[in-house]
């Protein structure tokens, strides 16, 4: 039977990364090593590092002075450098979720912070509206797609003072004017890449101005100055994130991808607004294109664990909600085709006819 995979992350990958990975794993390029026994001071794998980074930049269209690294420890540990490197007195936050708010208790350790505004008060089903940006702050901070409630910041905003963004899962799915952001990071494992590798985006003029001392491997500019090779890089991450993203570039790049995501994403959208059995959580005008997620209505409730076997039979892979939405959450990241989705809408379709 086809697997759908609609996991949160690690996400669904392209099958050409898949294959080209297999095969680097038992001899790279016929070098006679595996990708992951190569020094990541050969040539061989410089040279990958190189392309990475390349191909980075040609698909986000991002400028010279712009710095792009490849770190370890995920998104959680940028909840640590970012404020480790740019807060200096006072940061501005804006909670959308759960991963907001650690990234917003992690900056507290180093200065104070603001809550610029909040959508917990309806358990994040929103992005807010009409808030005012401080103009008397080192950085504000924002999560541009929330996993876990479906909701996404979908455009570039004006940011009077430096603008960091934890992009983890929704980069390469639109296109982002760069220059706007002073640092952009996130996971791979979203959307390009397995898990294992951090990127990184950082205009070069923002480091430097914090008075407090940096513990050498949390410090910016440490990983600038060696290239992400202070130290091991996580090469065989790096080497299937290259093979991701040349497939994104072949399929006509973030332009393209955009636009299927978009299609992928009212697909499902409409199957849920026109269902008898399922409403959407987020709010309309904040659904997210990458984590569509929804429950049954409450008369229908009691048939959750129904549909989740129903599903699961029909292929569907990874459609159970987080704990704290319950329900259910497709994950339509790039390399999911419109099939998988399909699939699923039929499925749904198919549950709601026998038991509406």
């Amino acid at each position: 039977m086809k697997k759908h995979n609609f996991n949160a992350g690690p996400c669904i990958l392209p099958e050409v990364a898949l294959e080209n990975t297999a095969k680097a794993v038992l001899d790279l390029d016929g070098i006679g090593m595996s990708i992951l026994t190569i020094s990541h001071r050969s040539k061989e794998f410089e040279a990958i590092m190189e392309e990475t980074k390349a191909l980075w930049r040609e698909l986000l269209h991002i400028p010279e002075n712009y710095h792009i690294l490849f770190l370890g420890g995920g998104a959680s540990l940028q909840f640590c450098m970012v404020p480790y490197n740019l807060l200096q007195s006072k940061a501005a936050y804006l909670d959308t979720g759960v991963w907001a708010n650690k990234a917003l208790k992690e900056a507290k350790l180093f200065g104070e912070v603001v809550t610029v505004a909040s959508s917990s008060d309806k358990n994040y089903t929103y992005i807010p509206k009409g808030f005012t940006i401080p103009t008397d702050v080192d950085y504000f901070h924002i999560t541009t797609n929330n996993t876990i409630y479906g909701t996404e910041i979908k455009y570039d905003m004006d940011s009077p003072v430096t603008l960091v963004a934890d992009m983890s899962s929704d980069i390469m799915s639109r296109p982002v004017d760069i220059k706007k952001y002073g640092l952009i990071y996130g996971g791979a494992q979203k959307n390009v890449g397995p898990a294992g590798v951090t990127f990184v985006i950082i205009r070069e003029d923002i480091l430097g101005k914090v008075e407090r001392k940096i513990p050498t491997m949390l410090d910016y500019s440490t990983h600038i100055k060696n290239g992400s090779m202070f130290n091991t890089p996580p090469c065989g991450a790096i080497y299937t994130m290259r093979e991701t993203l040349k497939w994104l570039k072949g399929i006509g790049g973030v332009e393209k991808i955009n636009e299927l995501n978009k299609k992928k994403a009212q697909l499902l959208y409409d199957a849920i607004d026109n269902s008898k059995m399922f409403v959407g959580t987020a709010e309309k005008d904040s659904r997210s294109i990458m984590n569509i997620c929804f429950v049954m209505k409450p008369e229908y409730k009691d048939k959750e664990e129904a549909f989740m076997d129903f599903a699961k039979k029909a292929g569907m892979v990874g459609i159970k909600g987080h704990r704290s939405v319950g329900g259910f959450r497709a994950s339509t990241y790039n390399a999911l085709p419109i099939e998988s989705v399909q699939a699923l809408v039929d499925c749904m379709k198919e549950f709601e006819k026998q038991n509406a």
